[in-house]
Order: C-alpha cells, then sequence, then structure tokens
C-alpha cells in the first residue's frame, strides 16, 4: 500500500529505535485525538504539548543530529525523516512547521565550522530546545544579496550586531537563530548564532494567525563574539544556499502527508452519503476525481521517494539531486494542492466544516508552493539543468533505492552552491524504454516533440530572457523529470501497472495543457506553435484498468479514522 495509515503502516525499512519513535509518535497524536487538535488549531494554541513530547522522547535530538555529535542512534538519515515529515504533516501543518524551520536553522551551523557551537547545539537538541532561521528581510524577502543585517566591528574584538528580520519561524522560543548578514563596511557575508530570549533581541510581533510563531525580530546592538560566528564570506553564502536547498525538499513530504489524510476522510464521508438515492461515490464524475486525486497523490509520492535516494547517494561528483529536491518542493507541492481541490469537489461544503481535519488541510496546503522559494523561482532554478538533462546526459553506476541506517554526511560537507549548469544526469530514456503501457508510450512521445522544439524551435535570446515563456518551458521540463523518477520509483515500490498508467493519464493531460500554454504565448513562433499543437494529445482511455482503479480507491473506506 502507498498510502501512510497510521494505524496499520509498519515502517519495516526503519531500523527498530526509529521505528518505534514514528510508532511513539503517532501514539501522541492519537491520543490527543480530532478534536482537541481542531480546537488548538482553531484557537491558535501554541503546541507546547507537541514540544514535551519532542523533548521527552528526544525526537528532534535524534533526527536532526549528525553522527559523531550526539548520542548513538543520531544521525542524519533523510530516508528516516521522510517517514517524520509524512507524519507530522499527516496530523498538521503546523507540528512539520516547527520541525522544518528547526531543521534550517541547524543547517548553518552543522556545515559552519564552529565546533563549540555544535557541541553547545547538540546538547540544546537533547533538552528539547528548537531553532530558527534568520534568513529573509522585511524589504527583501530571500534576496540575501541585499541583507541589511549588519555586524559593525568593535575594538575588543567583537562585533555588534543591528538590524530586523522577517518571516522568521520559532523566533519567538528558538534556543539558537542561525543568522545571515554582513560585517559593515565590507562584502563579507557571515552566519552567526543569537539567542531569542537575549535582551539585546526584540521579538517585534507574530505575522501570521495561526498556531505557529513566524516572527519579525530586530537585534539591537546585540554583542557577537568569535565564538558565535558560524561561517563567514563565501561560506557563509554557501551555507545560506545548501541549507535552503537540504530543507525545501522536505515540504514534498508535507504536502504528501496532509493530502493522505485528507484523502480518507473524502472518501469516508462520500462512500456513506447518499443523494439523489445514490451513493455519493455511485456517481461517474465522482469515481473519476477521486481516482484522479488518488494518482497524482501516489506519483507525489513515488517521486519523493526517488528523491530521497539521490540526495542520499550525493557527492561533488554527483550533485543531481539538485535537480530533484526543487523538483520535490515545487512540483510536489503543487500537485498537493490539486489533489485537495479534487476532493474538494466531491465532499463540497462538508469541506468547510470546523470538525473536519479537511478545513485545516485546504488552507494549509496552499502555503507550501509559497514558502523555501516560490514555484516561479525553483521552474526559473530547474530550467538551468535541461540543457544538460536533454542533449548530454552521462553514465552513472544506478543509485540503490537507499533505506540503509546511515548519516549522510555529505550534506553538510557538500560543494559550494554554484556551476549548476555543469551537472550532468543519466540518460532518461532508460526509465522510459522500462515499460510499453500506452500513456507511458504516448508521454515518450510529447518528450520527444519538445525535444525536437529545444533543438530546431530553439528558444531566442529574447524568449530565453522573457520569464512568462520561460516558466512554461519550465513546466514541461519538470513533467519529464517528474515522470522519470516515478518510473524508476514505480520499479523499486512494486507499483501495479494500474496505478502508473492512470499517473501517465493525468500526465499526458497535463503536458497537452502546457503545451497549449506555451502555444498561446506571445512570442512563440510558427515553428514552436506547430510543435506544441502536436504535443497536445488525448490519453488511451481504459475502462478496465480504471475501474480496478476504482475499486482500489474505494477499499480505502473506512480504512482510517483520526481517533476522536
Amino acid at each position: 500500500m502507498i498510502l501512510l495509515n497510521p494505524k496499520s503502516y509498519e515502517w519495516t525499512t526503519l531500523d527498530e529505535p526509529s521505528r518505534q519513535l514514528m510508532l511513539d509518535t503517532i501514539a501522541f497524536f492519537e491520543a490527543k485525538g480530532k478534536a482537541r487538535l481542531k480546537q488548538d488549531d482553531r484557537e491558535r494554541v501554541w503546541y507546547a504539548d507537541f514540544l514535551e513530547f519532542v523533548r521527552e522522547y528526544r525526537a528532534f535530538a535524534t533526527l536532526m543530529t549528525p553522527a559523531g555529535h550526539g548520542p548513538a542512534g543520531s544521525r542524519w538519515d533523510t530516508w528516516r525523516n521522510c517517514a517524520f515529515n509524512e507524519i507530522l504533516g499527516f496530523y498538521g501543518l503546523h507540528y512539520w512547521y516547527t520541525w522544518q524551520v528547526s531543521m534550517l536553522g541547524l543547517g548553518p551551523i552543522w556545515m559552519g565550522e564552529n565546533k563549540a557551537v555544535k557541541q553547545r547545539t547538540a546538547r540544546l537538541l537533547q533538552d528539547g530546545a528548537i531553532f530558527a532561521f534568520g534568513l529573509s528581510e522585511k524589504e527583501h524577502g530571500a534576496d540575501i544579496y541585499a541583507s541589511e543585517m549588519a555586524l559593525s566591528p568593535q575594538s575588543d574584538g567583537g562585533y555588534l550586531a543591528n538590524g530586523r528580520k522577517y518571516y522568521i519561524g520559532n523566533a519567538n522560543q528558538a534556543a539558537l537563530v542561525s543568522t545571515f548578514g554582513r560585517v559593515s563596511g565590507s562584502d563579507d557575508y557571515v552566519f552567526f548564532a543569537v539567542e531569542s530570549q537575549h535582551p539585546h533581541f526584540e521579538l517585534v510581533q507574530n505575522l501570521i494567525n495561526v498556531q505557529s510563531y513566524v516572527a519579525e525580530f530586530a537585534l539591537h546592538d546585540y554583542p557577537v563574539g568569535e565564538d558565535a560566528i558560524l561561517s563567514r564570506g563565501a561560506n557563509a553564502w554557501n551555507d545560506a544556499l545548501n541549507t535552503v536547498n537540504l530543507c525545501k525538499y522536505n515540504l514534498g513530504w508535507a504536502s504528501i502527508g496532509i493530502c493522505e489524510h485528507a484523502l480518507y476522510e473524502a472518501i469516508n464521508h462520500a462512500a456513506n452519503r447518499h443523494l439523489y438515492h445514490m451513493v455519493v461515490t455511485d456517481f461517474a464524475h465522482v469515481q473519476r476525481l477521486f481516482v484522479d486525486a488518488y494518482a497524482r497523490l501516489a506519483a507525489m509520492k513515488l517521486f519523493a521517494m526517488r528523491a530521497s535516494d539521490y540526495m542520499r547517494s550525493a557527492s561533488d561528483a554527483d550533485r543531481r539531486y539538485l535537480l530533484y529536491n526543487p523538483m520535490v518542493k515545487m512540483k510536489v507541492t503543487t500537485e498537493g494542492e490539486r489533489v485537495i481541490d479534487l476532493l474538494w469537489d466531491v465532499i463540497a461544503a462538508k469541506g468547510f466544516e470546523k470538525d473536519m481535519y479537511f478545513e485545516m488541510a485546504a488552507r494549509d496546503i496552499r502555503a507550501l508552493p509559497k514558502l523555501e522559494g516560490t514555484v516561479h523561482v525553483n521552474i526559473a532554478l530547474i530550467v538551468k539543468f535541461m540543457a544538460n538533462y536533454f542533449f548530454f546526459p552521462a553514465d552513472y553506476a544506478p543509485v540503490p533505492h537507499r533505506v540503509d541506517p546511515a548519516d549522510d554526511a555529505y550534506l553538510f560537507q557538500q560543494a559550494p552552491a554554484r556551476g549548476l549548469g555543469k551537472i550532468r544526469f543519466h540518460d532518461y530514456n532508460l526509465a522510459y524504454s522500462s515499460t510499453d503501457l500506452p500513456n507511458v508510450v504516448l508521454f515518450r512521445q510529447q518528450i520527444e516533440l519538445f525535444k525536437r522544439l529545444l533543438a530546431t524551435a530553439t528558444p531566442t535570446e529574447a524568449q530565453q530572457k522573457d520569464i512568462d515563456f520561460l516558466l512554461a518551458v519550465g513546466e514541461l521540463f519538470a513533467l519529464v523529470v517528474y515522470g522519470q523518477l516515478i518510473l524508476e520509483s514505480a520499479a523499486i515500490h512494486g507499483a501495479v501497472a494500474d496505478l502508473i498508467d492512470q499517473v501517465f493519464d493525468f500526465m499526458v493531460r497535463d503536458f497537452s495543457a502546457h503545451a497549449l500554454d506555451l502555444y498561446t504565448k506571445p512570442t512563440s513562433t510558427a515553428a514552436q506553435m506547430a510543435l506544441c499543437r502536436d504535443m497536445m494529445v488525448r490519453p488511451e482511455v481504459n475502462p478496465v484498468c480504471f475501474g480496478r482503479m476504482w475499486k482500489t480507491v474505494h477499499a480505502l473506506n473506512g480504512a482510517y479514522a483520526m481517533n476522536p
């Protein structure tokens, strides 16, 4: 079964202590119950009970302390972190958020060279501390070139920090906030650690009207010694980008967890409701909506699982994950929005009710595509890889499925965040030629037409500077990458042929829609438009295959409901 069911899933790929931690986390939420979960959400209650669980079970310490810095069992294991990500998303975005922004705050610490801060951080994690990442600013967003946070050198060799940061999760209670700025009078970037409870740290406001605390904070002559400096110059710059590259991956898993819970709730409602003397799930359009939602959700998870393998196997010689990670952040999260919309079209007004998990899901799923860089920013990033991906494949040994209990040390020792256009990829045709399912065959034909457009009707220099045009091209490229890793993952996880053909049913439709979008761009040339027309095709419809998929989805009725 591809979907998480907290009441039956066993996590057999995890070692026993890790598996038990996942079960303990589920037990915490199920004991809390749905009514209390929803009440805390409505009343915007700070999740002190969850943070107490984190402290008692040393959850963050176990999962986010690299090997060698904490007790036995502590390691940075991406596969294990995926499971925790999914569980937190399943029960509520804000529980996931405190984990996510702690991870962001820890990135510059573990990537830096300050051993004393690392030792202190490991102790704080053992005590249940949370962390924060002070990068964004109100006037500049994530434009770190324009950072105005300044360290002014003092005669004693230390610094005074002055400036503001904006949209900083956990900043109300973070033990340490990894803060990005520059040294006054120079172009030297710097990361330094500050304490949220320090008298020169001003917590200005909570920007968001939810359970989480997303702060604006200000430093007023905050004293910073050399013992608080995490990194300088190019290292600080690289640590900022590499931290975001590492952590943006989590957003896809939050979307997966949210959608899984919402799907259970939607099928439980629809399969037990009668309208016009029929069960709602007997309507043909309802079955179509459910099967499409299920296929899209399964694809999200298959892609994210395979991206984890590339992340865990990364090295200076293999940085392919730098394409796949922003895809998890951008593509998986936007697909999550589509899944919720499809389910909402089924359950309609029920999705607004205050006692439904779905009401939270419909609100929170919108946030994830907009965090850690917008969809537009991430598409602009991935198109840098497009030429090498299509035209200059390289030979790599196959990357295995990585479920081993290993520490992913490279993530904190990785190469500088540059040279993206030089990264090479294995031949995507290896995955696409692995099956002759009808809709995969159609999708292969669409890919070849798109590749022909890039080669023979190549976007002009003006088009390449036109962000609107480039985003349409990027959406088509993203679908090719998405399908490739889905097929690789399907082979690993034994996904049935019916599911994969149904996945590529929507992939063919989505490719056609994006081809139409590119066709309609004001600057598209006649040659480009002709190829776009050929890309617009109808998927192969197989009623027998669809019927089996509908039975799979309908069987989820009653499979899971959160404790009341």
